[in-house]
C-alpha cells in the first residue's frame, strides 16, 4: 500500500497546527502505527515552523507513504522558496520561542536531510515503521 498528500503551509500564525491536524487524519487513514505517528507529527510541525518562520512562500507540506512487508517507510518533505529576508518575522510570532526543531527532526527521523534546488529548499525527514 502506498499513499501520498499535499497541503500548503501558509506564512500566518497557526498555520501550523492546522497542517498538524491535516496531517493526522491522513497518518490514520493509511492506519500507519501510532507512535510513529506521534513522532511524525513532531517532525510536520518542526519542519512546518520552520518554512513559515524562516523561509519565503509558499511552502508545501508531502507526506508519503509506502507500505513494505512487515514495514513502512513515512517521508516528509516541506518544500518552500528559500531563506527569507533578514530580519523579516512573520507577526505573532516569536523567534525566540524556536530553534530546536532541527535537533527534533535528527532524534526521531531514520533519515534526514535538506535538498536546494531551483524551486528553493525541500527538508526532509523519513520515519520507519517496523
Amino acid at each position: 500500500m502506498a499513499g501520498e498528500h499535499m497541503c500548503p503551509v501558509p506564512p500566518v500564525a497557526g498555520a501550523v497546527s492546522v497542517v498538524r491536524r491535516r496531517a493526522a487524519a491522513v497518518l490514520a487513514e493509511w492506519s500507519v502505527c501510532p507512535d510513529v505517528i506521534e513522532d511524525a507529527l513532531l517532525v510536520v510541525s518542526e519542519l512546518a515552523t520552520n518554512a513559515v518562520i524562516h523561509a519565503r512562500p509558499p511552502a508545501e507540506l508531502r507526506l508519503s507513504w509506502i507500505r513494505g512487508d512487515g514495514d513502512g517507510t513515512l517521508r516528509i518533505e516541506v518544500t518552500d522558496r528559500g531563506a527569507a529576508i533578514p530580519g523579516q518575522v512573520l507577526a505573532g510570532i516569536d523567534p525566540d520561542e524556536h530553534g530546536r526543531g532541527e535537533t527534533i527532526v535528527h532524534a526521531l527521523a531514520t533519515r534526514h536531510g535538506i535538498r536546494v534546488h531551483a524551486g528553493g529548499v525541500t527538508r526532509w525527514a523519513e520515519l520507519v515503521e517496523l
